[in-house]
């Protein structure tokens, strides 16, 4: 999974590298479609998404040095998209979770939730993740089949060139596409725009909270915190980040960026390993993501949604599928009991949600540790 013998001198704080470049495009498979869908679908302003997101990726990669990837709170995305929730809504939800996470990170729920958890625990939330990205994949992938397999193809052809790196490779024959077809020349405006000052309510708070905000936290505890703070042991030794970190990020960068357009955002394995994946390895890959982000929102936001909305998904269902593999490996190098709670915890996650999953694979490697240690 990590690169053998990886340490901190092998990978410098900043590269700003074409393969940095391409390795932050990673995680663009889970942010392109939800992104999208609350500009076109909820009226988010693009310019203040793009904008808060990425100047919360310049800071993140300037803080941590490391990749650092941010996407969409699923649930509160799924749910706000389903349900054509107004702007207000969205960015009062995001507000609302930001506050909850900065409250648990500063308390010490967050290093006794760590303590108890077993690592095959962890590892069974990586693989419901890994199974979800790929079912979902497949699904992008169904309208247009063959751009999915030239995806995957290009991924194995080129993951490791520096030259040409994959997911760069595959953005360009996207936009390409895109053109051919007629979806760029009436799309392409270009003009300053700045994000505006988006003040919540409490009763939109509370609404989004009922909604799905209560329904979000265990999937951020689990996939945007304990498992992405496992796999940054596992890619980068010796440069931790504690769950209790990556839990206080987010409850700043959602009070903060919900106040100013941003969307509701978190942290995510899928992420990571899609950045990991397709070279990122330093907090230039951040910075770099983060300075495009910031460029599009300011100069390009009154085209953006017409150009994601024709962009073809198959070529980002490549994408996703195979950072759905990788991320699924792991748990698959278990053995024993490892193995069957980490399988168990994923087989419960994708056919109920992470929250019950993880609740039930906790409970479950409690049992059997205590079972052993009495059979002793």
């Amino acid at each position: 999974m990590a690169e053998q013998g990886s340490t901190e001198k092998k990978h410098p704080d900043f590269d700003f590298s074409l393969r940095e470049l391409a390795g932050s495009m990673g995680d663009f498979g889970t942010l392109f479609p939800l992104a999208l869908g609350y500009i076109a679908v909820n009226g988010l302003d693009p310019a203040g998404l793009f904008i808060l997101l990425g100047l919360t990726n310049i800071a993140l990669g300037l803080v941590y040095r490391l990749p650092m990837p941010l996407q969409p709170k699923k649930v509160i995305a799924a749910t706000a998209i389903a349900q054509a929730w107004p702007p207000a809504l969205v960015y009062a939800s995001g507000f609302g979770l930001g506050i909850l996470w900065l409250v648990i990170a500063l308390s010490s729920l967050m290093r006794r939730l760590v303590r108890i958890t077993p690592a095959c625990i962890v590892r069974g939330i990586q693989l419901a993740l890994a199974i979800t990205l790929g079912w979902q994949a497949l699904q992008w992938m169904r309208p247009e089949p063959l751009l999915g397999v030239i995806a995957v193809m290009l991924i194995i052809l080129l993951r490791g060139n520096r030259w040409a790196p994959a997911s760069i490779v595959i953005v360009l024959i996207g936009l390409a596409i895109t053109a051919l077809r007629g979806g760029m020349s009436d799309r392409w405006e270009v003009g300053l725009t700045l994000p505006a000052l988006t003040l919540p309510r409490l009763d939109d708070i509370w609404t989004g909270m009922l909604l799905a905000g209560f329904a979000q936290i265990p999937l951020t505890l689990t996939n945007a915190v304990i498992a992405p703070a496992g796999l940054i042991r596992d890619y980068f030794p010796g440069r931790e980040v504690s769950e209790r970190k990556l839990l206080f990020n987010m409850g700043v960068m959602n009070a903060i960026g919900c106040l100013f357009g941003g969307m509701p955002v978190c942290h995510g394995a899928g992420g990571l390993a899609g950045q990991y994946y397709f070279g990122a390895r330093t907090g230039g890959a951040a910075v770099l993501e983060g300075l495009l982000e910031v460029g599009a929102g300011l100069f390009l936001s009154a085209g953006i949604a017409g150009i994601l909305a024709v962009f073809p998904l198959p070529l980002i269902a490549g994408m996703l599928l195979m950072v759905g593999i990788e991320l699924g490996k792991p748990a698959l190098k278990l053995k024993g009991w490892e193995f069957v709670l980490a399988a168990g915890t994923a087989a419960l996650s994708v056919i109920t949600n992470m929250g019950i999953g993880f609740a039930a694979g906790l409970a479950a490697a409690h049992l059997q540790k205590a079972l052993r240690k009495n059979g002793s």
